[in-house]
């Protein structure tokens, strides 16, 4: 599906007069990368018969007490995503918004929902990601015994995905003992160790502080869990959203984009190149 000619040209004409780009990341973005969809709970027993079978939904299994009474069961549904993350590539959309981001004056700011990683595996800035319900590819205690975080990059989980329980050996604290976690936000979460999101909002509060002209981009974002979209919308500037089934925005602030993120992204790039924004 083509975005309107006319809608294109008002996006290349948002995107040449700002001075830095926000991007805002829902799950959304991730399923052209080939991420699976958990829209609804029957998307997400789909990707996990087995939890479909004890009738577990996905707020039971994101949720500390998980790692508390059943660890193999926990860290079979987390082990597969971590294995998941690092097997999938980030799709061209990605570099996509890092080339128009790095094209602006004061560069760009990620906000994501996403736990992946992938920002970084598509070389963002650091100090430019901030993922405001923390990352799978970093650990702490699931006591939250010590104020400390590590990475998990050298920890292997073997699973039984169609029992979705771990077959090898679970982390543990080097402190305590106790089971290690994923340094995630999970569903009624008191033991989430924070540290490392706080540091990433200082940075954030920094960058937006920064922008005069700001273009929002937002992709994959649903009203299900919507902090990313709430986010968003705060914003001063323009909001380009992306999105297949939820593109809707209220009083006309921008342009609704009812697309996945890579053909959007795509279209918007040959839009840009077309006219000359990259060679300015």
């Amino acid at each position: 599906m083509r975005i309107n000619r006319q809608t294109l040209e008002s996006i290349v004409k948002a995107i040449y007069q700002a001075d830095s780009l926000i991007i805002g990341a829902g799950a959304g973005m991730g399923v052209d990368s080939g991420l699976p969809d958990f829209r609804g709970q029957s998307g997400f027993w789909k990707a996990y018969p087995a939890l479909a079978k004890e009738k577990l939904d996905f707020t039971q299994i994101a949720n500390p007490q998980a790692f508390r009474h059943n660890p193999a069961l926990a860290w079979g549904f987390y082990g597969h995503r971590l294995n998941l993350y690092r097997q999938i590539k980030p799709h061209q959309g990605f570099s996509i918004l890092k080339k128009i981001g790095e094209q602006l004056a004061n560069g760009y700011q990620v906000f994501t929902s996403n736990v992946d990683g992938h920002f970084s595996v598509a070389q963002f800035a650091r100090e430019a990601i901030y993922e405001c319900h923390g990352s799978i590819h970093y650990l702490q205690c699931s006591q939250a015994c010590k104020d400390e975080i590590w990475p998990a990059a050298d920890l292997i989980i073997e699973t039984d995905d169609l029992q979705c329980l771990a077959t090898s050996k679970l982390p543990t604290c080097h402190h305590c003992g106790a089971v290690a976690r994923p340094n995630i936000l999970m569903f009624d979460d008191y033991y989430w160790n924070a540290t490392r999101s706080e540091r990433q909002v200082k940075n954030l509060s920094a960058n937006l502080a920064a922008y005069t002209r700001p273009v929002i981009i937002e992709c994959g974002a649903g009203k299900a869990i919507p902090t990313v979209r709430y986010f968003c919308e705060k914003q001063k500037g323009t909001l380009i959203r992306i999105n297949v089934r939820e593109s809707d925005i209220a009083d006309n602030k921008g342009f609704a984009i009812a697309e996945g993120a890579l053909s959007a992204l795509t279209q918007i790039d040959q839009a840009l190149d077309q006219a000359g924004f990259y060679s300015r």
